[in-house]
């Protein structure tokens, strides 16, 4: 099972230069956050963690696959997303985290866990409007789609002769028969 702890990189021990962490992320990650909105998630996140004497500089991508549900339809579908996440790391005198691009630690830190900003960068990377493939090409087929094309304004049926009460085509008479 997959914990926050996994996340936590101790950076006092790493070398100057540039290290670069992998991460497979599942739903089990996201249980973490008790985020449910994603039905599948299968997303590869790296980390490039490049160590200065005086900052750290991360640069976060994400590429994969999330199953979500259509706006529209309800429908589930594969929703490829690509992300990326830059972030500076400096010391202070106290933990600040207010500018989304600067974080700043204590200077007596020594770890650092990354798990909440790649929740953010997989999140934001997701549309917020989601619509399956299949609606935008028409090839979709679902009883939904069927019931909104046929209650969609402006398709109106023509009423015919027999639709029409005859009461109305006494009273229609009425109005042409003054003129």
């Amino acid at each position: 099972m997959m914990e926050l702890k996994d996340f936590t990189i101790p950076f006092i021990g790493l070398k100057e230069g540039k290290h670069q962490f992998d991460y497979q992320i599942d739903n089990t990650f996201f249980a973490l956050f008790e985020f449910d909105e994603f039905n599948e998630t299968a997303v590869n996140a790296t980390l490039e963690f490049h160590k200065k004497a005086t900052l750290l500089e991360l640069t976060f991508t994400a590429s994969g696959t999330v199953n979500v549900n259509c706006d529209v339809t309800n429908e589930p579908f594969e929703q490829p997303i690509d992300g990326n996440l830059d972030l500076i790391v400096k010391f202070g005198h106290e933990y600040n985290d207010e500018n989304e691009e600067i974080l700043i630690v204590p200077h007596g830190e020594y770890e650092i866990n990354v798990a909440q900003y790649i929740y953010e960068m997989i999140v934001l990377a997701v549309p917020s409007k989601r619509i399956h493939p299949g609606i935008e090409d028409g090839t979709l087929q679902s009883e939904i789609l069927e019931k909104l094309e046929e209650l969609q304004p402006g398709t109106e049926k023509k009423e015919t002769e027999e639709d029409i009460d005859p009461r109305w085509n006494t009273l229609k008479k009425l109005l042409t028969d003054n003129k």
